[in-house]
């Protein structure tokens, strides 16, 4: 009987723990079934995705070469409008209120790729791009504080010296346009920077000198040499490449420094720049050693403003990272008579991963002058490939995809290897070239000759040129000559900006019409000034440099160009923005001139101060001597016999002598 109360109880529990053991279970039904229906809803336009993807897939093995094509259709397709953003939102508006929010997607992203290009020279042409874009805002002020993908030191740079647009290159040698084509972004030797600056700005040229400061520091280039004397301020040549191309020129700042010397300190900080530095992704291969063995070597850092659709209706920045790089036959590949490229020879490299903070990595190699193979042989083969409209024309690449596996293999190892068949073929002549040199004789005047070609067999079409002469070389403005095949050639347009001696250079813009088919020559006198003695380099004999002109213009383009900036394509082929069809933007610069200056003999003073100091050390010397000098006489001492004789006369007691 004493165990019926306790028999009660634990049967009074039982059914308490059963109950709340039911209730729990129902519970977890009902928010399992809710979450399963919000996770239907949300990702109901992936599996549309991935069936589209397993479509693809299932078509690449039929048909190879339209897959690239597909792709970017199918990624097109992808990018949601703003009214199907609109709907997703008022879809998902129910479950979100149930379900905790997911883990938000970052906003930047990264990409990479490389173009390999056999020259008809037998030299290859290789060139990096590397773009993070960010959707931040730097312009309003905002401290960002969280940095992913972007650099941080760029970052900081941008907000504090409220940078609009942001434009660096270090270039070692000088790009052959008659022997290589054009290249895909163009640089001059040496280190080229220039700036835009927001509105915000107050002392511009304050602003300017701070920047180039930290921007030497940042590079470990000479960049602190910028000062006003080789700053100019270009009124048509340079717009913005980014959001808004009306801008005031009074916040824009361009110089050059032709002497700058690139090297391996200046590499460093560039790949330190990059999300995965050089460990890992198509940044193993820039290797120091190969990069600068080279007959062209140029890299460079781009920053703008950026639309991500194409009503512009939400911006990014983005930062562009370049590196192109033109290998010698003779040189890379010393006593071997065939000519053949791959990846090691090239970079002592093999790839063997993509970057994995990047989200498209390829290689890409242009075969539009071979499509049959017959002049060169690209192993390992791929069937994957790719048009992009490059410089007015359109061009066929064999593209490998870094993100697949299958593109390594099973040695997990990638080595594009490039063998040439035949040496025949002609390339074809650039649509705009110009050359530029000095003539005269003697070291107090002389001339400077601006050669642009226009190739083109009927069209005509205007460049605008951009000089920026140093002021020890003082123009004669008066002597400015255009002509066009033996005639003159009046341009339309005329900027000029004399120089202030040891203040600021000159400042020539001009727009030209270029015939077709013909040559113009642009010819300018001028004369030498004679500089301070402090003023002159250490090695004076070597002679001056002149920055390189450059020559910006419309090209007439041969297929229809895309206007929409926004669209998926290469990013070697998006860099400049394009406004019409039937034209593409080019720039092209000359190359550096070297003029020597009347020099005096530095030797003469050296003698002179060795002349000097020994005349001082004779003459001062002896005269000081003499002035200084205290003058005694003193007896001579007697003899050892007259002192004995004085000794014997003392004990004597006679008087000594």
């Amino acid at each position: 009987m004493n165990h019926h109360p306790r028999r009660k109880m634990a049967a009074h529990r039982c059914s308490h723990s059963a109950l709340l053991l039911i209730l729990c279970s129902l519970w977890v039904f009902v928010i399992a079934g809710s979450q399963g229906t919000t996770l239907t809803g949300d990702h109901h336009g992936t599996t549309v995705d991935d069936s589209q993807t397993a479509t693809q897939t299932a078509e690449q093995t039929a048909e190879q070469p339209a897959v690239e094509e597909r792709r970017w259709e199918a990624t097109q397709v992808e990018e949601a409008t703003p009214d199907d953003e609109a709907t997703d939102k008022q879809d998902t508006s129910a479950p979100e209120t149930v379900v905790p929010s997911p883990v938000p997607q970052p906003k930047d992203d990264f990409q990479e790729e490389l173009v390999i290009r056999p020259l008809h020279s037998g030299d290859i042409y290789a060139s990096f791009q590397f773009r993070t874009l960010w959707e931040t805002d730097f312009m309003r002020g905002n401290k960002v504080s969280h940095y992913r993908l972007f650099p941080k030191s760029l970052g900081q740079v941008i907000s504090k010296f409220s940078v609009r647009e942001l434009h660096i290159s270090f270039t070692q040698g000088y790009w052959r346009t008659m022997q290589w084509g054009q290249p895909f972004l163009p640089s001059p030797p040496g280190a080229e920077l220039w700036v835009w600056f927001q509105d915000s700005v107050t002392d511009v040229d304050g602003t300017w000198k701070e920047l180039t400061n930290v921007l030497s520091g940042i590079f470990c280039a000479s960049l602190n040499f910028i000062d006003s004397t080789n700053t100019v301020q270009p009124s048509a040549s340079f717009k913005p490449l980014g959001i808004g191309n009306v801008t005031d020129h009074r916040f824009l700042r361009y110089a050059t420094l032709p002497r700058e010397i690139v090297c391996t300190e200046n590499l460093t900080p560039w790949k330190k720049l990059l999300p995965c530095g050089s460990k890992a992704g198509l940044a193993v291969l820039l290797k120091s050693e190969k990069l600068f063995h080279s007959s062209f070597h140029s890299q460079a850092v781009h920053i703008r403003p950026v639309c991500q659709d194409w009503q512009c209706k939400t911006t990014s920045w983005e930062l562009r990272q370049t590196l192109n790089v033109v290998f010698d036959l003779h040189t890379s590949t010393p006593g071997q008579g065939k000519r053949e490229w791959s990846l090691f020879k090239m970079f002592s490299r093999t790839l063997t991963e993509a970057c994995p903070l990047a989200s498209s990595s390829k290689i890409y190699i242009d075969i539009t002058d071979d499509p049959q193979g017959e002049q060169f042989e690209v192993s390992p083969a791929t069937h994957l490939l790719s048009q992009a409209m490059v410089l007015g024309d359109r061009r066929t690449f064999s593209v490998y995809d870094l993100t697949q596996q299958i593109t390594f293999g099973t040695v997990r190892s990638l080595n594009l290897l490039i063998r040439w068949k035949s040496s025949e073929g002609d390339m074809l002549r650039p649509l705009l070239h110009a050359e530029r040199y000095v003539a005269g004789y003697g070291l107090q005047t002389g001339e400077i000759h601006t050669l642009m070609y226009n190739n083109h067999p009927y069209r005509s079409f205007p460049v605008l040129l951009l000089d920026s002469v140093p002021w020890y070389l003082r123009l004669y403005i008066h002597t400015l000559t255009v002509t066009s095949k033996g005639k003159d050639n009046k341009p339309s347009y005329i900027h000029y900006q004399p120089s202030k001696d040891r203040v600021r250079p000159h400042l020539l813009e001009m727009l030209v019409q270029l015939p077709p088919n013909s040559v113009t020559e642009v010819t300018v006198q001028f004369e030498r000034a004679l500089l301070k003695w402090t003023e002159y380099t250490p090695d004076p004999n070597h002679g001056f440099y002149v920055g390189s002109s450059v020559i910006s213009s419309l090209v007439p383009s041969i297929v229809a160009m895309d206007t929409n900036s926004t669209r998926e394509q290469p990013l070697f082929s998006s860099f400049f923005p394009c406004k019409e069809e039937s034209s593409f933007f080019m720039r092209v610069y000359t190359e550096p001139l070297l003029v020597n200056l009347p020099t005096p003999d530095f030797s003469m003073p050296y003698n002179v101060i060795c002349l000097t100091c020994t005349v001082v050390a004779v003459g001062y010397g002896s005269l000081y001597n003499l002035l200084t000098r205290s003058f005694q006489i003193e007896e001579p001492s007697a003899g050892l016999a007259k002192r004995l004789a004085n000794i014997i006369r003392k004990m004597r007691g006679v008087p000594p002598l």
